[in-house]
C-alpha cells in the first residue's frame, strides 16, 4: 500500500513539474536561461513578452523549482536550476519532430 501512495505522489509532483511546460512562453524562457542568466527585463525585451507576463511565468517556473534567483543590487537574476530540463526539453521536440514526419509520411501516402 505504501508503494502505491508513494507512486502517486510521484506522478502527482511529476504533472505539476509537467504543468510548467504547458505554456510556451515558459518553454522560451527556459531556453534563453540556459544561454544565461537574466532579469525580468532582459527577459522580456528578448523574448518580446511584456514584463507582467514574463513575472508571472517566472513565478510559476520559480515554485515548480525550475528557475532560482540571485539578487544583484536591486535586480533580481533568474538562473536555470538545473541543465537536464533542456535536455528533457530536447527529447520532446525530436519526439514531435517524429511524430510531424511520421504524420507528413501519412499525407504522402494518401496522396500516393
Amino acid at each position: 500500500m505504501v508503494s502505491q501512495i508513494l507512486a502517486r505522489e510521484i506522478s502527482q509532483m511529476e504533472a505539476d513539474l509537467c504543468s510548467a511546460f504547458a505554456d510556451p512562453n515558459r518553454i522560451l524562457i527556459l531556453y534563453a536561461l540556459d544561454e544565461k542568466p537574466l532579469n525580468v527585463g532582459e527577459l522580456s525585451l528578448e523574448l518580446q513578452i511584456p514584463q507582467s507576463t514574463t513575472s508571472r511565468h517566472l513565478k510559476v517556473l520559480k515554485d515548480r523549482g525550475l528557475v532560482t534567483t540571485v539578487r544583484q543590487g536591486t535586480s533580481i537574476q533568474y538562473h536555470l536550476s538545473d541543465h537536464r530540463l533542456i535536455e528533457a526539453l530536447d527529447i520532446l521536440r525530436s519526439v514531435l519532430r517524429d511524430r510531424i514526419a511520421h504524420r507528413a509520411s501519412l499525407m504522402d501516402e494518401a496522396d500516393a
